[in-house]
């Protein structure tokens, strides 16, 4: 009976040292960003990338205002300067040297036509839900007209159209 008590003590302390051990004694590791990127992943996706994470953490109050506009203007930095880049590699040495107009007239082309895409109230601004009919912040109706009868819908949190009676969402 006492060998099984020791057998049993010397297992447990060895179990002990082996689970300690990396804790203790062990170096610490860095772990490389560069790792877990794809080699595929071009600058200016990483950037937009970035900009719809702090989005997204903006969105469920993980990230302040403050935090999130300094971050929003670094990320909307880099990714000006990568789609830049990637314009004039691909256009080549075409456009004289200094001048950006052609490149800003299309960066401010697919801006457009990215917010013309997302729906917006507008209180609150871009919604991050693509597919939102009410707003999730204050609530108001986000498609501005009556899909039956084509009457404005102006009032705030509007349920039914004040025209035809015509409910507004699902």
């Amino acid at each position: 009976m006492i060998g099984a008590l020791v057998i049993g003590t010397v297992l447990a302390v060895g179990a002990l040292a082996f689970v300690l051990y990396p804790l203790f004694f062990a170096a610490p590791r860095t772990v490389r960003a560069e790792r877990f990127l794809s080699p595929r992943t071009s600058p200016k996706d990483e950037a937009v990338a970035a900009l719809r994470e702090i989005e997204f953490d903006r969105e469920t109050g993980k990230l302040s205002d403050a935090d999130y506009a300094e971050l929003k203007t670094r990320y909307t930095k880099q990714a000006i300067e990568a789609m830049r880049r990637d314009t004039r590699e691909t256009r080549g040495a075409a456009g004289a040297p200094g001048s950006h107009g052609g490149d800003e007239d299309e960066i401010e082309a697919a801006v457009r036509a990215y917010r013309a895409q997302q729906v917006a109230c507008p209180v609150c601004g871009p919604r991050p839900e693509p597919d939102a009919v009410f707003c999730s912040t204050c609530g108001r109706y986000l498609r501005d007209r009556c899909a039956n009868c084509g009457a404005p819908v102006d009032a705030l949190e509007a349920r039914y159209c004040v025209n035809c009676g015509n409910r507004l969402a699902a």
